[in-house]
């Protein structure tokens, strides 16, 4: 949640939980968690939390990060992270993005 700065009800969406399981502290139940950090584990040692949550909500609406994950569609935020990474962790400025 610090790490992309997700608010609680984003969160939910993301591990398909309800908010009760998040305020009680038993998000390790979640199944999505663990493939979310193991994602997020390169970018997290690259690059700080700040940019990772601009990174996170940069682009069109539809297209960004937060969208796919929004979706639950891990893949497209893997491939996503992997392009960051080609970038060397480096946001792409101009508009739109």
């Amino acid at each position: 949640m610090d790490v992309l700065g997700l608010s609680e009800d984003e969160l939910c969406r993301v591990l398909a939980v309800d908010p009760l399981t998040v305020l009680s502290g038993q998000l390790e139940q979640s199944q999505e968690l663990p493939i979310l950090l193991d994602l997020l584990e390169e970018a997290v040692q690259q690059t700080s939390p700040a940019m990772l949550r601009r990174w996170v909500r940069t682009g069109r609406p539809g297209t960004r990060p937060i969208d796919a994950l929004l979706r639950r569609d891990f893949g497209q935020f893997e491939d996503a992270l992997a392009e960051l990474s080609e970038r060397g962790f480096v946001l792409r400025g101009g508009e739109g993005e």
